[in-house]
């Protein structure tokens, strides 16, 4: 899945990484992540709901990106990568919808930036998995690229703590 990334979004101006082992096969460990909630997700879980229209707390996240304004680029057995296009740093929250994985390979709509997710699990070994998450950001053009900048100067300190909330419950679930 990490290759399949690359093929969608080769140079992002901002990529952000999150992995959590856990002693579970990738089988367990992938049933736990995509069975997660919003709504246990406390930060990252409101802040899906603000951004997103329509969102409900009790979808879990991998309904959330097989879903509007998401569209599934490529699935395996353990991995899922979406993809979303917009001007992610308006209040607006007018994502355009995406029919499928040639439409997000194509846009180019000036003032915007193209958005992909990727999630899966791999085995380590011993009895381990390591659930692993990415999020990568293209802009169009240069001024979406000013605009992302600006943006990510002010979330992209707290993303950390947001980003690894579901990866630390699917890690929990799985072992239990």
């Amino acid at each position: 899945m990490r290759e399949e990334l690359d093929h969608w979004l080769p140079d992002p101006v901002i990529r952000s990484r999150h992995r959590r082992a856990a002693y579970a096969t990738p089988t367990e460990l992938w049933a736990a992540a995509t069975n997660i909630r919003l709504e246990e997700t406390r930060r990252l879980g409101r802040l899906v709901g603000w951004r997103i229209p329509g969102v409900q707390g009790t979808s879990t996240y991998h309904e959330l990106f097989r879903a509007y304004p998401f569209s599934v680029l490529d699935e395996s057995e353990h991995g899922l990568v979406s993809g979303l296009c917009g001007r992610i740093w308006t209040l607006a929250r007018d994502y355009p919808a995406l029919d499928g994985p040639d439409a997000f390979a194509a846009w180019d709509e000036p003032g915007t930036v193209r958005v992909a997710f990727a999630h899966g699990v791999r085995d380590l070994g011993d009895g381990q998995s390591e659930l692993w998450s990415e999020a990568r950001v293209q802009p169009v053009d240069a001024g979406a690229r000013l605009r992302l900048k600006a943006v990510w100067a002010v979330v992209g300190p707290f993303e950390r703590l947001v980003g690894a909330e579901p990866l630390a419950l699917a890690a929990r679930r799985a072992e239990d």
